[in-house]
């Protein structure tokens, strides 16, 4: 059932506001009114008869979008034995633990993860769920966003080559790939959304091409364009991510992604650290997204994503931050940063500039996940915005306050989804933190105790 639509809202004299608008314009001392879960106007001396917020001392963004994550990691936070492995390693610490996951731990991590996202200025999350022991299904993480308040792109993932057949996860956690289909349509017909002011939308995601058949990856892009939904999976994520599709598939990712049908607008790729040139031109030629997840490419030592030479070339990237148990934390903002500092790392210190970090992270991400109705602050789009406070330590002394990923808050003080108040003065509005967190923290404990 569809929320009642908001009240109208204004956004009263911000210092600044980042639009990420089509001329990319920075406005000085305006305003935003929202009506109906739209943006319906913004400049200066704008008026409503509903509800006032005083921006001043702030700068207004679009709110910030996900591209990448596994929610359900969150209560896998800093393992023993998995905080210093490289990426295969890490996934072997780690499938016994997540083998022992019930549908309410999947809805008590997603909640968690949201609710952190929601503070880091995030309006729009994708979610790659690729396990489901123990009787959890997607239902489970979409019931936990509708919790939270956030627009919510979860992907239902699978794994089906287990380690009997030469795969790396135990093959209790994979599944048969007929069954795999059937829930696609399942989850599909049930939550997806396609409307602009859509809080739900579905998409389908096996995990990777080390953990499914090239027939599961072949059927679920027919699957998908069959319903109209996006696809999702890993890609090139590291050294040994593009040995074994050397060695098993007798190509690299990007040709192995053309072969079986994954590349397209309505593709969206993780990672792909180890893109040569031709898979970036590829990707460039065919308008095929990747999820940047710098934080969590230098947690696992993957590599530095050639994100300037992707971006040159007209691959549409986003930001996300991953997993928990590979990121550890989850701030987009700080992702943003991240891009930023790998980039001029890599290439010079004119790589990448902050507002081009934080385009990655608005309508960058959103143009990824085919939301272009997001990511903007501009008349007709949807009311996503995320307010921060520059009255504050990190950002004082600041000449430019709207580059926000040199100098400013790393928690959002109001953030808006639709129109809605998610965040007000640095709280959630929609649930109880403080208890929320004691949950959570309790089962980790929990989880924890069964393998020391």
């Amino acid at each position: 059932m569809r929320q009642a639509l908001p009240s109208d809202v204004l956004l009263k004299n911000a210092d600044y506001i980042v639009t990420m608008d089509d001329d990319r314009r920075v406005l000085r001392a305006a305003d935003v009114l929202i009506q109906g879960g739209q943006i319906a106007a913004v400049g200066q001396g704008l008026s409503t008869i509903g509800s006032t917020v005083s921006a001043a001392g702030c700068v207004v963004t679009p709110g910030l979008v996900n591209t990448h994550h596994h929610l359900y990691q969150n209560l896998t936070r800093a393992v023993p034995g998995a905080q210093d492995a490289l990426l295969f390693g890490w996934l072997q610490r780690l499938y016994p633990i997540w083998s022992r996951f019930t549908p309410d731990d999947m809805h008590l991590s997603t909640q968690l993860g949201l609710a952190e996202l929601a503070l880091s200025g995030c309006t729009l999350s994708s979610d790659h769920l690729y396990l489901y022991p123990n009787g959890a299904t997607l239902d489970d993480t979409i019931a936990a966003a509708r919790d939270v308040g956030l627009r919510f792109q979860p992907t239902r993932g699978a794994m089906s080559i287990g380690e009997s057949d030469g795969g790396l996860p135990p093959d209790t956690l994979v599944e048969e790939e007929a069954a795999i289909l059937n829930d696609m349509i399942r989850v599909v017909d049930t939550f997806h959304d396609p409307s602009e002011a859509s809080m739900v939308r579905v998409g389908l995601a096996p995990c990777s091409p080390f953990s499914v058949s090239r027939d599961l990856m072949r059927d679920t892009a027919i699957l998908a364009r069959d319903k109209g939904v996006m696809l999702h999976t890993h890609l090139a994520e590291n050294d040994e991510d593009i040995a074994y599709s050397l060695e098993k598939f007798g190509c690299r990712p990007g040709q192995y992604a053309e072969d079986l049908g994954w590349t397209g607008d309505d593709v969206w790729h993780a990672h792909c650290v180890k893109l040569n040139g031709e898979e970036i031109d590829l990707f460039a030629r065919t308008r095929t997204g990747v999820a940047h997840c710098p934080c969590s490419n230098c947690r696992l030592g993957s590599g530095i994503a050639p994100v300037r030479a992707m971006r040159d070339a007209g691959v549409p990237v986003g930001l996300g931050v991953d997993g928990s148990a590979s990121n550890d934390m989850a701030s987009l903002i700080g992702e943003a940063r991240q891009s930023m500092l790998l980039q001029r790392v890599q290439n010079g210190a004119d790589a990448m500039s902050a507002y081009e970090a934080l385009e990655m992270a608005t309508r960058g991400g959103a143009d990824v996940l085919g939301r272009p109705e997001c990511g903007r602050i501009m008349s007709g789009k949807r009311a996503d915005l995320a307010i921060w406070d520059i009255k504050t330590v990190a950002a004082s002394g600041s000449w430019d306050p709207a580059a926000l990923v040199l100098a400013g808050a790393s928690t959002v003080k109001h953030l808006f989804v639709e129109g809605r108040q998610i965040v007000d003065n640095g709280q959630i509005t929609t649930l109880d933190l403080e208890t929320l967190i004691q949950r959570h923290s309790a089962r980790a404990a929990e989880l924890a105790a069964l393998w020391r």
